[in-house]
């Protein structure tokens, strides 16, 4: 395989949408995730939304014409908003911290690698892709704990847990990405 990532503007990460459909519902069919393949669909109604959103940037791996994996990033709100994990993030962070660390950072949204392209650097290649212009260093994302390899992977590339598993059974982390200030202003997870 000779994959080249490419970072790309919205319209152009949207151009490879049947692409980025296939690596979707095939990296998060497994556990934790247990994606049915009716969520690429609805995740690509989503991403037709985000890449208009403030300082949006994708990254897409391409062998040839296949789509081997993807990642996207924006710029976070501030304040965040009241919908999808957000409430979850700012009640472990508390709004201080939340304000300070995550509020105008890159929120990066998805990554996801085909299972068979494992081991490639694909990943930390895409994750660079989209982390390398975040203000003043600061990134961050959410994952699943319960997804070991995930967390192992992002620990490996220096991205460090920031909270604990949210409360009310969610399994979901931040992390700071490894240039982020506050990485090490305390000892995670909080």
């Amino acid at each position: 395989m000779a994959a080249v990532v490419h970072r790309l503007p919205g319209p152009g990460l949207l151009a490879h949408r049947d692409g980025i459909r296939a690596v979707y519902a095939a990296a998060f069919a497994e556990p934790p995730w247990n994606a049915d393949p009716g969520e690429a669909d609805v995740y690509l109604a989503r991403l037709t939304d985000d890449v208009r959103r403030p300082g949006f940037t994708g990254a897409v791996a391409l062998d040839g014409e296949k789509v081997l994996g993807f990642a996207t990033a924006w710029t976070s709100a501030t304040p965040l908003p009241g919908s999808r994990s957000y409430p979850r993030v700012t009640a472990a962070l508390g709004p201080e911290r939340t304000a300070a660390w995550l509020c105008g950072g890159l929120e990066v949204d998805e990554l996801a690698v085909m299972p068979g392209a494992h081991g490639l650097g694909l990943g930390r290649t895409l994750l660079e892709a989209v982390t390398r212009d975040a203000p003043d260093g600061r990134s961050w994302l959410l994952t699943s704990t319960q997804a070991d390899a995930t967390v192992r992977f992002y620990e490996r590339l220096g991205w460090r847990q920031a909270t604990h598993p949210a409360p009310q059974g969610y399994a979901t982390a931040v992390f700071l990405g490894p240039h982020h200030p506050a990485r090490t202003a305390t000892v995670p997870p909080l």
